[in-house]
């Protein structure tokens, strides 16, 4: 049996260390550092404003249900820095997201962060796809909770015949969504046809008329999730 001395061990350990602090946004350097919405400048982050008070750090956009009467049935409401710019450099976010009867909250990732959500009211059918492309599903109802790992595709849905509601907590200040209909049918500049037709197994005219369906158009909203 290989045996492992001390000296040989350390860059395993060094690697091991700075995994463990890539899997979350940076930890802050100082108190707080509430974010300068109106900045040009360009960090992995936000810069610092110099004056700050309480309302920087406090929000009610989550406080009530939103409209739910577009395409999929649901909205994304959410509370990240660019609401609340306390949580600058914080590692933290909310979101609320309300279903109509039937809503959906389709397939889509988040790039930067866990996601944990509390069942408000109502009751959800909600799962993930592992990268063994494993369904990890159940049925959750007001007051249980749900875990999405980082990065996974996920989903929830409203089976029911009442709306439904939930609080998503994120570990990160802007966790970034990815919906996956939207992402490779509706994205500018367009993924062209022949990298879709191939991908699905489809035609032409599918891939067009699910591009159709996607694309933004004038009074109608697929999903109005809000940009992250």
């Amino acid at each position: 049996m290989m045996m492992w001395r001390v000296p040989e061990l350390l860059p395993f350990l060094a690697l091991g260390l700075f995994l463990g602090h890539v899997a979350a946004d940076p930890d802050m350097l100082q108190d707080v550092c509430v974010a300068d919405l109106s900045s040009a400048v360009k960090v992995n982050g936000f810069p610092c404003k110099v004056a700050f008070n309480a309302s920087d750090f406090s929000t009610d956009v989550i406080a009530k249900p939103g409209p739910t009467n577009n395409t999929m049935g649901s909205l994304v409401t959410a509370a990240n820095v660019l609401k609340v710019p306390g949580l600058n450099t914080l590692g933290v976010s909310l979101s609320r997201i309300d279903y109509a009867p039937g809503g959906l909250n389709p397939p889509h990732t988040h790039p930067r962060a866990t996601e944990i959500v509390f069942i408000l009211e109502g009751e959800l059918e909600v799962g993930f796809i592992s990268t063994a492309n494993v369904l990890v599903s159940k049925t959750i109802k007001q007051g249980e909770v749900f875990v999405f790992p980082r990065g996974l595709v996920h989903f929830q849905k409203n089976n029911g015949n009442v709306p439904a509601a939930i609080i998503a907590a994120f570990n990160s200040q802007l966790p970034g969504t990815q919906s996956i209909p939207a992402t490779l049918f509706a994205c500018t500049p367009a993924v062209p046809d022949n990298v879709l037709t191939k991908a699905f197994q489809i035609g032409t005219k599918e891939v067009e008329k699910i591009k159709s369906r996607l694309a933004p158009k004038k009074g109608r909203e697929l999903r109005p999730i809000e940009i992250q």
